[in-house]
């Protein structure tokens, strides 16, 4: 399991990055809470495709997911927004998240702002086709940040 090696500063905190793996490309969100890691590896999600600041937050999109464990969650959130994507030809660039234990499973509320893709002003990059297992990690660093990343299959 790769973990982040990150500045260890609050200031540093949230932020999202890449990290590469083979053919695919890794994203891990980095956040003071465990809902803020969430919301920034969705927006790693978007870099992956698009500079996130060229995506206005114009439409909302409401996402509900539950998993057996927070990494499992991670992956349902993350493909949640990939199919938004195709099934809506959106991207997103905001994201709000709100995680809840119920009955036992990991249950997700999630808000994602965006809008239509433009292809001329977005200039997609690459086409995500869903996050994976791989490299999976949810938790927090020794700092006390939250981490959750994985990679994507692009």
């Amino acid at each position: 399991m790769e973990r982040c090696a990150l500045a260890q500063t609050v200031r540093d905190i949230p932020h999202w990055e890449h990290f590469g793996h083979g053919a695919d490309i890794g994203v891990r969100g980095i956040g003071r809470t465990l809902e803020e890691s969430f919301e920034q590896a969705a927006i790693a999600l978007t870099a992956v495709i698009t500079d996130p600041t060229k995506v206005i937050a114009r439409r909302e999109i409401r996402v509900e997911r539950t998993a057996a464990d927070r990494e499992a969650l991670l992956v349902e959130w993350l493909n949640a927004l990939v199919y938004e994507m195709a099934v809506r030809s959106m991207i997103f660039s905001r994201f709000q998240v709100g995680i809840e234990m119920t009955n036992g499973r990991d249950r997700l509320h999630g808000l994602a702002w965006g809008e239509e893709i433009d292809v001329a002003r977005h200039e997609p990059a690459v086409e995500v086709k869903g996050a994976t297992y791989t490299s999976l990690f949810v938790g927090q660093n020794p700092d006390g940040a939250w981490v959750a990343q994985c990679v994507v299959d692009v």
